[in-house]
């Protein structure tokens, strides 16, 4: 058992809670990775790198459970442990079952964990099923093989990096060792050297030994590696110049030694005392009338694992940073790159030829604004694939539900978006892919007899195309019928004929509550919830594009920025007002006289752009801008696209391009019609962003 750590100041215990934020993250990140390895795993034909990848993930939990005292974590994923460790040992053979178990502990052990960060309030959920089930197939091969696994230090090391440089057996039959580690400060660090003879195969075996030093750890080691060999890969966790090693030492027996100082796989983890737990842990095993039981209350104080000097540890690549201070730090840059943008503005009336260098400099901090700028928002630019990652044990469960058969493929999992975008598009994505399952994949039979594979195929993928990233869900199913959804509005009350394109009877899905489904379920059919889905879209300046074809398949198409914090803008001129048109939507801009504008119907009007009708809006009207000066006209033209469509607005003039930092006004102020935001203009006036979409959606009624 660990001792308290006293600091050198003869301070009070060791704070714990300070590192359990990252206990928290790096074993979400296990979870999640251990999950996406056993999804792909395949069972037919088991890849053993795979099997101990998994091993490795529910091994690094366990540890760091055990370490921070959650008892109730630590017992299950100890029991995973042991059943996985039988896996990679081949004593068992893998089947779906064991799969399915693993995954529904994986989800428990995010829940103990969600309840522990939360301070332990509310109750535990119950993992005794969970437990008594893994047993059962851990020991449904045959007698359970005695396994030894051992304490986990604080600091999960990269055992892999170092096994490249242990050394199998050689021609050597092998030596015995006595390896003394101490004097530390944390004598408890010695212990992940015994992980590693654990871990890596082949290194060779072995035991601890009585130590008259509370300081020092002894071992009797018999391997065929070198002490070179050895002390390079102990350097990993104890500096060299804490380890002596001497030959010629007997070596106790292993089964001697698994029986003094390891619990036995499967066996309950909280029955071993001095399993990684400290004296007032909390969830740590306690004793009422000889009885163990975890305790499970909320986290608390207790003295630390070693994080002192004598550690070797590697540089890191990565830091963790709260996401507040990220956003503090753009909305930081967003007020410099105003101020320059106010600074290039008040500089124009300067004569270069007397203010050169002063003109010089400005030009200079332009561009480092930029790029400033572009490296700030790259922080906060997070891989699809953390989306991705989310949807292949989503998929599996529904499938197994529906009794369909379904492959899932992801394309450009490395393309980036803005984070606070990812966790936006999330729930709409989650829908659109479910939808494809349930209303889109048909059942194996029906597909048999379509000429099709019995196993459909649902294919997410993202790519960036200009200043948006287009994600695409598409599926090889049934499509969509054309009849079915014209009947199906007729019967709404819906205005449509027969006469409407393609394109138009697929937005008809999006009308709220229109759903084809014959049967509504908790799955139900595409258009339950699909207008909020293009609604969630819609407030994130995104657009829904849908192409379907009837007995193939059909594709959802869904258009967004990068980001939605700073943006390229077109800023235009009408009376003594001026817009801000995003430049991703704009096309072009040309000079046109009065009479090359036709109007027809009530009002509307045309222009002919090389051999292309489009609608024309003009902003003066649309805003009721109040005109000052009656000789001034509009006689510009700005072509913007949107939703698959053009028009072409008509303004004063044109003020040129500029970076602009968008700022919400719905939540500042209200929802304006035919506006996404409104940003600082360089002499302090605010401007509005135009919404482009709700501009061509207007040019259609």
């Amino acid at each position: 058992m660990a001792e308290t750590h006293q600091d050198s100041g003869g301070g009070g215990d060791f704070d714990l809670t300070q590192f359990y934020q990252i206990f928290f993250e790096e074993a979400g990140e296990n979870l999640d990775l251990m999950e996406q390895m056993l999804l792909n795993l395949d069972i037919e034909t088991v890849d053993d790198e795979k099997l101990n990848g998994i091993f490795r993930c529910a091994h690094s939990v366990k540890g760091g459970a055990a370490t921070f005292g959650f008892a109730d974590v630590a017992e299950l994923t100890h029991q995973m442990e042991s059943l996985l460790d039988r896996l990679r040992r081949h004593e068992l053979q893998p089947n779906a079952a064991m799969v399915d178990v693993l995954l529904e502990s994986a989800d428990a052990s995010r829940s103990l964990l969600a309840r522990h960060q939360a301070g332990g309030e509310g109750e535990a959920m119950p993992t005794a099923d969970l437990v008594r089930r893994i047993s059962e197939l851990a020991a449904g091969g045959g007698v359970v093989a005695v396994s030894a696994p051992a304490p986990q230090p604080v600091a999960v090391v990269a055992v892999a990096a170092a096994a490249s440089t242990a050394s199998a057996p050689g021609s050597k039959a092998g030596r015995s060792l006595e390896i003394k580690v101490g004097p530390l400060d944390h004598p408890e660090q010695a212990d992940a050297i015994r992980e590693l003879f654990r871990d890596i195969p082949g290194l060779g075996e072995i035991t601890s030994m009585p130590s008259d030093r509370k300081d020092v750890r002894l071992f009797a080691v018999h391997t065929a590696s070198t002490d070179d060999e050895l002390l390079d890969l102990f350097a990993f966790h104890v500096s060299r110049d804490f380890i002596a090693i001497k030959e010629n030492v007997a070596q106790p027996t292993v089964a001697a030694a698994a029986t003094r100082d390891d619990p036995p796989a499967g066996a309950p983890l909280a029955a071993f005392p001095g399993f990684g737990f400290f004296d007032g842990s909390p969830g740590a095993p306690v004793s009422h009338g000889g009885v163990t039981v975890p305790e499970t209350k909320g986290p608390a104080k207790g003295p630390a694992r070693p994080v002192g000097g004598a550690v070797a540890q590697p540089e890191a690549a990565t830091i963790r940073v709260a996401i507040s201070k990220v956003d503090q730090l753009i909305n930081l840059v967003g007020e410099l790159v105003i101020t320059q943008a106010m600074l290039a503005q008040n500089s124009r009336a300067l004569d270069p030829a007397v203010y050169q260098q002063l003109l010089t400099g400005l030009a200079d901090l332009d561009r480092n604004t930029r790029d400033l700028q572009e490296s700030v928002m790259s922080i906060r630019m997070i891989p699809m694939s953390i989306v991705f990652s989310r949807f292949p044990r989503m998929l599996r469960d529904l499938a197994t539900k529906l009794g369909k058969k379904v492959d899932f493929v992801t394309q450009g999992e490395a393309t980036e978006l803005d984070k606070g975008l990812v966790e936006k598009i999330t729930d709409p994505l989650t829908h659109l892919v479910r939808n494809s399952c349930d209303h889109g994949v048909e059942m194996p039979a029906d597909r048999v007899k379509a000429g099709k594979s019995e196993t459909g195929t649902i294919t997410l993928s993202a790519a960036h195309q200009g200043g948006s990233i287009v994600i695409e869900v598409r599926d090889d199913g049934r499509g969509m019928s054309r009849e079915k959804i014209l009947s199906k509005a007729r019967e709404r009350g819906l205005d449509v004929s027969d006469q409407m394109s393609d394109q138009d009877v697929w937005q008809l899905i999006f009308a709220p509550g229109f759903s084809t489904a014959e049967v509504v379920t908790d799955v139900s059919g595409r258009g339950v919830g699909m207008d909020v889905v293009k609604k969630n879209i819609a407030a994130l300046n995104g657009t829904v594009e849908i192409d379907s074809s009837e007995g193939y398949g059909m594709k959802v198409s869904v258009r967004l920025p990068l980001t939605l914090a700073i943006m390229d803008g077109m800023s235009v001129g009408v009376g003594n007002e001026v817009y801000i048109l995003p430049l991703s939507s704009v096309i072009e801009s040309f000079q046109v006289k009065a009479d090359a504008v036709s109007t027809i119907g009530q009002g509307s009007q045309l222009i002919k752009v090389r051999d292309e009708f489009m609608p024309v809006i003009e902003l003066g009207k649309v805003f009721q801008i109040p005109r000052f000066n009656s000789e001034k006209t509009s006689d510009i033209m700005v072509v913007v696209e949107a939703d698959g469509s053009r028009v072409a607005l008509l303004v004063d003039e044109l003020l040129g391009q500029q970076q602009v930092v968008v700022k919400n006004l719905e939540s500042n102020y209200r929802k304006v019609p035919n506006v996404s935001g409104a940003t600082i203009l360089g002499d302090g006036k605010v401007a509005l962003i135009l919404d482009t979409g709700a501009l061509v959606r207007r040019s259609r009624h």
